[in-house]
């Protein structure tokens, strides 16, 4: 076989490609027992007639033809490796010349991945958040956990912000009670705003066994978007009541005898967040930095599957949330000309992140080995909330493990590029990123490359995903009730 390659622009090329007609055979012989066993011809049996009478039952051409359908895709990839190149997206075949017993001809047009120089990472510096905690911070986080120990206890005085109350709601527009906008015994954090707009001001000041009533717009059901009078009453008022910060409060709420020492302890595990937080900052940042220096002409044909491939996940997730596309633009005031061209932005720059990390892992000779790719799908299968042998198997079943095994050579590549570039902190501080990331984990800790899977999952295979905004905007849309 010969193949010529032909540039077209510096993402696609042609090749035009000769095979000669023995190698054919092979796929000839299987395109011949195949038809045997489709025809019928009388004096012969089904899977034995022989090539001469299928040539004058059925006809040449269409054994050549299954012949040439059934060799193609070993021909092509037999092509791609002759000519060196990568080919990214769906080729476009075409059959130019079927010489009978002399020789195959045929053309391909087919995106490549485009050829550049990545920068000199020791030349690129960032800036990332400090990891000092603050004795404000401390005393947050411990608000936090007292928080989590606290108890309600019933008061007989008004509502006040941040008490627990009791009540019942209903709505009803012009006289009308609403049927859906009904409800009894609710328990409500005051100042949650969790609710209906206007609830939280109208329980303020009152005490059990009284009512009020406000206007507020109704968020779903029958009169989704009308305005209502709604009726609060209120049957119990109850107030939080936080434990006292002291060493018996320690002693409860954590394996310490002393405040002091879980103060103490609070504070390492406040600077360990921060640790990680910046070494996911660094990759971020390091990332971006790369990108900033590095024009990548992008396979057009390849941001459009991209484009396409993210519209018909925002849309599937938005189906399955009961909304539609044209409710999710009203809800985020797109137009459908912008919600299309920050489809656009977000596939070209996931496409060019692919193609540096990609890069970057070739030139580096990383690797995958199966511990590396088990520990990815058992983060995933966590995340997903299903068994790691199940999700392992679907990918099995489905193909993709070596999409998985992908997403693992990225997510190393993002690894290489924040150890080499220059990192420090908003102090001046230079920031070690390769001793955090070789760094022990201690018991319950999550590895700096695993909150980035999704980094590198975003960035390469989608990160047009409209994110949780679209999740959380799909419920609105779908006409989802706040009472």
């Amino acid at each position: 076989m010969k193949t010529d390659v032909e540039e077209l622009s510096p993402t696609r090329v042609r090749l035009n490609v000769e095979v000669p007609f023995d190698e054919l055979k092979p796929s000839l012989d299987k395109a011949y027992r195949e038809v045997s066993r489709q025809v019928r011809v009388k004096g012969f049996r089904p899977g034995r007639v022989p090539p001469p009478v299928i040539d004058r039952q059925v006809g040449r051409d269409v054994v050549l033809n299954q012949a040439v359908n059934d060799a193609m895709p070993d021909l092509y990839a037999k092509a791609v490796a002759e000519g060196d190149v990568y080919a990214m997206g769906q080729p476009e075949v075409e059959i130019t010349k079927l010489d009978d017993g002399k020789e195959l001809t045929f053309t391909v047009e087919v995106d490549i991945r485009p050829k550049f120089d990545l920068p000199d990472l020791s030349t690129l510096a960032v800036t990332v958040d400090d990891t000092l905690v603050t004795p404000d911070e401390v005393a947050e986080r411990l608000a936090l956990l007292q928080d989590r120990f606290a108890s309600l206890k019933s008061v007989q005085r008004p509502v006040q912000e941040d008490d627990h109350v009791s009540i019942d709601l209903s709505a009803s527009v012009d006289g009308e009670p609403v049927e859906d906008a009904q409800a009894s015994g609710l328990s409500y954090p005051v100042g949650s705003e969790s609710l209906l707009d206007g609830l939280d001001q109208a329980l303020i000041g009152m005490s059990a066994g009284e009512s009020a009533t406000f206007r507020s717009e109704l968020a779903g059901g029958e009169f989704a978007g009308r305005e209502a009078d709604v009726t609060v009453t209120v049957h119990s008022v109850k107030a939080k009541e936080v434990p006292g910060l002291d060493d018996e409060f320690a002693q409860m709420a954590s394996e310490f005898d002393t405040l002091g020492e879980l103060r103490a302890d609070t504070r390492t595990q406040l600077e360990r967040d921060k640790a990680m937080r910046q070494v996911v900052q660094a990759r971020d940042l390091a990332l971006n930095a790369v990108l900033d220096q590095v024009d990548i002409p992008l396979p057009e044909s390849v941001v459009q599957e991209e484009v396409k491939h993210n519209r018909e996940s925002i849309v599937d997730q938005l189906s399955r949330a009961g909304a539609t596309l044209d409710g999710y633009l009203e809800m985020t005031n797109q137009t459908e000309e912008q919600f299309e061209a920050d489809l656009e932005q977000r596939a070209r720059r996931a496409v060019k992140v692919s193609l540096v990390l990609d890069q970057v892992a070739r030139d580096e000779e990383l690797g995958v080995d199966q511990a590396e790719l088990s520990a990815y799908v058992t983060r995933q299968a966590e995340q997903m909330g299903v068994a790691p042998d199940r999700l392992a198997q679907q990918l099995v079943d489905s193909g993709q493990l070596n999409v998985a095994a992908a997403e693992v050579l990225r997510g190393k590549a993002m690894n290489v590029i924040a150890e080499r570039v220059k990192v420090t902190d908003k102090s001046g501080h230079e920031v070690d990123i390769a001793a955090a990331l070789n760094a022990p984990l201690l018991s319950g800790e999550v590895p700096a490359d695993a909150e980035a899977d999704a980094d590198a999952s975003e960035t390469a295979d989608a990160e047009t995903d409209a994110d949780a905004e679209t999740d959380a905007d799909a419920s609105e849309a779908g006409g989802t009730t706040k009472a």
